[in-house]
């Protein structure tokens, strides 16, 4: 199993008058899954007041600690008591590069997260790992390859490039960075204290 923080979204259809009684069960669900050893955050997502479509979304360290709340009895009682109340049509979990950067809707969100760094920050980010690597491949590959076909040897530099910077270098990079790619533009035109 994966030791990267596992983001899940499950869409949900409720009926909207019942939608109080959603809110209670959700904010039931998030006491229990704040409980839950890897938990790193979750909330609710609606597109507007009276719409069936609920969405779900919760974060756990890892997926060995995603893997504990799935079948914890904490977790089967809470899916139990939504019998009737709501339905389930669409999961996804989400690791890797994809979740990374992703743009949030304009819907309103729930105990929203972490702003989504701009642009220019996340091309900084990529620029951090992929000059050096591909620099590294180019001079490693170019070399030995030196004979074969220029689209040849950009395939094997691009799939030896590609997992290393998806599962290693960008991971570690972003990790490295995460305070000045959240930082809000208000927090970095504040003076230090002393």
């Amino acid at each position: 199993m994966s030791g990267d923080p596992i983001t899940i979204s499950i869409t949900r259809t409720v009926d909207p008058e019942r939608a109080k009684e959603v809110a209670a069960w959700a904010r039931a669900g998030q006491d229990l899954l704040s409980a839950s050893p890897g938990y790193l955050g979750s909330g609710w997502i609606r597109p507007d007041p009276g719409s069936p479509q609920w969405h779900m979304l919760f974060r756990f360290a890892d997926a060995k600690s995603l893997d504990a709340w799935e079948r914890s009895p904490e977790r089967a009682w809470w899916m139990a008591s939504a019998q009737g109340l709501v339905e389930d049509s669409h999961m996804e979990r989400r690791t890797g590069i994809e979740g990374w950067f992703d743009e949030p809707s304009s819907i309103e969100v729930i105990d929203a997260g972490p702003a989504v760094p701009p642009r220019w920050k996340q091309m900084v980010s990529i620029f951090l790992v992929f000059y050096p690597l591909s620099l590294a491949a180019n001079a490693l590959w170019g070399a030995l390859l030196a004979d074969w076909p220029l689209w040849l040897r950009v395939l094997i530099s691009v799939v030896t490039v590609t997992p290393i910077m998806t599962y290693l270098a960008l991971p570690l990079v972003t990790r490295a960075l995460r305070p000045w790619l959240q930082r809000r533009p208000s927090q970095s035109l504040k003076p230090a204290a002393g």
